[in-house]
């Protein structure tokens, strides 16, 4: 609630174009006395009109100041019983702490920050991940804060800014690089993250990623039994670390089997739209025109289905095609094509649940990893 929105008794203001405002008790005319309803003198509802605090909370819970505090605080020592009980007693009267306060007494924020980087190929990423890291978050003392992040600034900065101003108690970010300087930064500062994506760097650290390495391995040897005589694959950027992992399991594919290949150049899955729909439209223009493509996102899917359109090559019969699949989209389209998903709903949720534990210390690293598989 922005605190604009308060009056000085701690109570929802009535914007001046309604005619209800907020209490304890519910939604009330303007004006209007719980007690004229209650039959009540006004002295007896003196506690309802106050702020609540931790002691009006423990009142009503029957517990001490200091459990409830605790309890709020998500302390795992306290009963999960007691917590949700706490929970809801604060959440009937309208309790919130103070975080300015509470910050200067715990050291905690109680800020978990996403940091994003707007991109088109992979459709829904952010509410993808903003939905499964709301389900781990969820029930816990944390707020999710979204940072962005821009193409036009470095990678680092925004988790610089976060770390040195300690506005927040975890981070979380993606696209990472193999020598990835974030990832530096925060293990030589000891600030809690996970990564949605791997490095190569000697020390472990935490981190969530797809088998991208599966997933062009197992794309390429889709086509090629099903009769592909060539294939082309659109790679990511080659400075993240998920374009070696899958430039490498395409490669395997296509040496195990001896095939023809291309590898798009000019073009990768960062680029716009029309220019990887013109890059796929001349390769198929040659006499020795690819049959089989591997797009790692919904988007340059699009693109490879329209240049053969263009061309007058029908999906399925002319050409195949074998695409990373994050949403629903290519559930509606015709004619329809294979397809590998990759639940970035779940890779939220296990991100969450990775930093959380990663807060809370003690975690041995192998319990920080996880490798979603295709």
């Amino acid at each position: 609630m922005p605190l604009d929105d308060l009056d000085n008794r701690g109570r929802r203001s009535t914007p001046k174009n309604t005619t209800t405002q907020f209490t304890a008790a519910g939604q009330l005319p303007t004006g209007q006395n719980p007690a004229q309803n209650s039959g009540q003198h006004p002295g007896q509802n003196a506690a309802l009109k106050a702020k609540p605090t931790l002691k009006t909370v423990a009142e009503l819970t029957g517990l001490a100041v200091t459990t409830v505090s605790r309890a709020l605080a998500d302390d795992p020592q306290i009963a999960l019983e007691t917590r949700s009980r706490v929970r809801e007693a604060a959440g009937s009267v309208g309790y919130f702490p103070d975080r300015a306060a509470q910050r200067l007494r715990t050291g905690r924020t109680n800020v978990i920050s996403l940091v994003l980087d707007p991109h088109e190929e992979i459709l829904g990423y952010g509410a993808s991940m903003i939905r499964g890291l709301s389900a781990a978050l969820r029930d816990t003392p944390y707020h999710l804060v979204i940072t962005p992040h821009f193409s036009d600034t470095p990678a680092i900065d925004p988790v610089a800014h976060i770390v040195r101003n300690r506005m927040a108690d975890g981070l979380l970010f993606s696209r990472t690089q193999p020598s990835d300087e974030r990832v530096k930064f925060l293990m030589e500062n000891d600030f809690p993250f996970v990564c949605h994506g791997r490095t190569e760097l000697a020390t472990p650290h935490p981190f969530v990623d797809y088998d991208n390495y599966a997933f062009a391995y197992k794309a390429a040897r889709s086509l090629i039994a099903s009769g592909c005589r060539k294939l082309f694959i659109i790679l990511p950027p080659d400075r993240f670390t998920f374009a070696q992992h899958m430039r490498h399991g395409f490669m395997t594919a296509v040496r195990e089997e001896g095939v023809a290949f291309e590898i798009a150049t000019g073009v990768t899955l960062d680029s716009k739209s029309e220019a990887v729909r013109a890059t796929v439209f001349e390769a198929m223009a040659g006499s020795d025109r690819p049959d089989g493509f591997i797009c790692g996102g919904e988007v340059s899917a699009l693109s490879v289905m329209s240049a053969a359109y263009d061309h007058g090559l029908a999906i399925g019969r002319d050409v195949r095609l074998v695409a990373k699949q994050t949403s629903g989209l290519f559930d509606e389209i015709r004619p329809k094509i294979e397809t590998i998903y990759e639940d970035l709903s779940e890779a939220g949720n296990i991100l969450g649940k990775i930093l959380l534990k990663r807060i809370a210390g003690g975690a041995p690293m192998e319990d920080l990893q996880v490798l979603q598989t295709v």
